[in-house]
């Protein structure tokens, strides 16, 4: 009786190592969407110790964008960051789609925010955005 409890366990070893081959149907895609704060206005957060550093040294002021600006330059970078997240080009970088609405007024603080993002990720990791501007772009 013991020989065959072994016989079985050693036997049991090998289905134990397949992988798993089909894909969760509750598996969701993750995305970033904007939020509202308690004063009603949209919120961006961005989950990275060094964003922030980013933002107060080597970012632009908000002051020289118009939000018409940052919003015409969101959409495509959005649609471009989006292309990059369905295909899976830089999956080690690019972890989640962003759901942006260009109709939506999200106000010039969470589109300068969205846009330096953008411009953020291409300074720390190198990914080049077509729909980036050249000196936002610099390493």
């Amino acid at each position: 009786m013991k020989n065959l409890i072994i016989l079985l366990f050693f036997a049991c070893i090998p289905f134990s190592c397949f992988s798993q081959n089909s894909l969760r149907k509750d598996e969701k895609k993750s995305e970033m969407k904007p939020s509202k704060n308690e004063d009603g206005e949209w919120e961006l957060t961005v989950i990275d110790t060094q964003f922030d550093y980013f933002l107060n040294a080597v970012a632009k002021p908000i002051s020289q964008y118009s939000e018409s600006y940052l919003k015409t330059k969101n959409t495509f970078l959005v649609t471009e960051w989006n292309s990059y997240y369905n295909s899976g080009k830089y999956r080690n970088i690019i972890e989640s789609g962003i759901d942006y609405d260009p109709r939506e007024n999200y106000g010039i603080k969470f589109e300068y925010k969205l846009y330096q993002v953008f411009a953020y990720v291409s300074w720390k990791y190198g990914l080049k955005m077509s729909g980036l501007s050249g000196s936002d772009a610099v390493r």
